[in-house]
């Protein structure tokens, strides 16, 4: 009866979202006294799987077909309950990123399972199966006790400190029962976001609003972002207006994110920015308005022009590192 954890890839590595999921997944393997397992679908290097044993995986079901290098929501639902049979798995983890969103409902509904959705917790197995998540855009927390006999649990990323160990884990080769009839979406062609740092992933990011006044003016922001080694993000009417790509949009309608800092500039805080970042550990609003929404969320705030306020804190920045 192990856990099952989905360990996503992109271009043949282990994503970020992938091993905490994994860590996430072996405490609670830890908690039902079983094994973790790991299940990674799509060509990835043996070195990379082995080391998933750091990451608390006893053993990698590992679906080398190439026919798997792309998400297919239906195929990889298909494959994952063959994984989980096969296993005899009662609980399944996934992170709740794009791939675990599209993928982790399906599986649910295949296995008629239990569901919770951006968990925040780890399970609570004193009285039933119990599992926090964030409701109404992060404005409230729902205790949901999951009662059907295999479980299914897609954590939010950056939620849980990943500290990898020195472990090792059994790779093992799997091969599900597919067919290219199965594929019923064929990828044509993929475009990579570029950037170091994908912003889901970002343990700190620097984000900018109409506040900077034009595209002309972000390089202030990319400054203090390369200063502190972070991703760049921007609001909706930021990326409505073109300033910036839509993939660096943040908030309810964009990307939600959980960094260990999100610094905002010059953006005033309405409502729907805040519910994709105020799962943040630390918030910094940097903003010339004293009566800006931000800062009622805010860890620390600076009233002030950014224009001023945004080089000075770069250059400190600069100072602290080299110091």
């Amino acid at each position: 009866m192990s856990i099952l954890i989905f360990a996503d890839q992109a271009q043949g590595k282990i994503k970020k979202a992938a091993l905490e999921a994994i860590q996430y997944g072996a405490k609670v393997a830890e908690q039902l006294g079983t094994t973790a397992t790991a299940l990674v679908l799509g060509p990835v290097e043996a070195s990379e799987l082995v080391a998933l044993g750091n990451y608390g995986a006893q053993k990698v079901l590992h679906a080398a077909d190439t026919r798997l290098h792309e998400v297919e929501s239906i195929v990889y639902t298909k494959v994952i309950a063959e994984a989980a049979g096969k296993e005899g798995s009662m609980v399944i983890i996934f992170p709740h990123n794009f791939d675990g969103k599209a993928v982790a409902p399906r599986v649910a509904a295949r296995l008629k399972a239990g569901l919770v959705s951006g968990a925040i917790s780890y399970p609570d197995t004193a009285n039933g199966f119990v599992v926090k998540k964030n409701v109404f855009s992060g404005k409230a927390f729902a205790n949901i006790n999951i009662t059907s006999d295999i479980k299914v649990i897609a954590i939010i990323p950056n939620t849980f400190p990943v500290a990898p160990g020195t472990a090792t884990a059994a790779v093992e080769a799997f091969a599900p029962a597919i067919n290219d009839a199965d594929f019923k979406v064929k990828v044509v062609k993929t475009e990579t976001v570029s950037g170091d740092i994908p912003l889901t992933e970002a343990e700190i990011i620097v984000s900018g609003g109409r506040g900077l006044k034009g595209p002309e003016n972000w390089g202030i922001l990319e400054d203090l972002a390369k200063a502190l080694g972070a991703a760049t993000a921007s609001s909706r009417p930021v990326a409505d207006a073109g300033w910036r790509p839509h993939h660096e949009h943040v908030g309810q309608t964009g990307l939600t994110v959980r960094p260990n800092l999100y610094v905002a500039i010059g953006i005033s805080g309405a409502i729907q920015h805040l519910a994709g970042v105020n799962g943040s550990k630390v918030i910094v609003v940097i903003n010339k308005d004293p009566e800006a929404p931000f800062f009622k969320a805010a860890d620390y705030g600076i009233v002030g022009d950014a224009f001023e306020v945004v080089p000075a804190l770069t250059q400190a920045v600069k100072k602290f590192k080299e110091a």
